[in-house]
């Protein structure tokens, strides 16, 4: 939990009251490698901040699952396309690595905004945040190359390539895990 309180700090102040607040709405939540914080088809029902793990967001398509995004330790994680307007999930959230997460329901996360005297901006703070990466990942699909994408991962997640599956980053920028291999081998070969 104390990750939890100081990640919020750093976005908003807390006093020590609001801190039991935050603590009393919050429970915590284990995912083993493999389990799903939210399967496509079904409602989301809580934001999920992780203490320990790492959880990768995927779409079906045709049979095929396509990586959207990485979320780690630190990270706030939800499917809020549903959360919020409590509709069947159009993407997965499974849990990579065994995760421990500290997570929030809804009508739990609209008390925080009601009681916390910044907790709507905490709110905004956070949506924000995950507008911002989904426009800069979306305008990096388009614009980049498959090479640039990988290069622009390893940036944003150096610690992350050794504890993800290499299939995982392929779907993640968009290739064959054969095409990975070769961007990779000209990566070292150009160092």
């Amino acid at each position: 939990m104390n990750q939890l309180i100081t990640a919020i700090k750093s976005l908003i102040t807390l006093t020590r009251e609001e801190e039991s607040v935050v603590n009393g709405l919050f429970k915590p939540l284990e995912l083993k490698s493999g389990n799903y914080f939210v399967e496509e088809g079904e409602l989301c029902r809580y934001v999920g901040f992780i203490e320990s793990g790492l959880v990768r967001y995927h779409m079906n398509d045709d049979g095929n699952q396509k990586t959207l995004y990485f979320s780690r330790e630190g990270e706030f994680v939800c499917n809020y396309q549903s959360f919020l307007p409590k509709v069947p999930s159009n993407t997965s959230i499974q849990a990579i690595e065994d995760t421990r997460m500290q997570v929030i329901t809804y009508d739990n996360l609209q008390r925080l905004y009601k009681t916390v005297r910044e907790g709507e901006k905490l709110g905004r703070l956070a949506i924000e945040g995950v507008f911002l990466s989904s426009l800069q990942q979306l305008k990096s699909f388009y614009r980049d190359s498959p090479a640039e994408r990988y290069q622009q991962f390893l940036s944003a997640y150096p610690e992350l390539a050794q504890r993800i599956p290499q299939y995982h980053i392929a779907s993640y920028v968009g290739i064959k895990p054969q095409s990975l291999s070769r961007i990779r081998k000209k990566l070292v070969a150009g160092k």
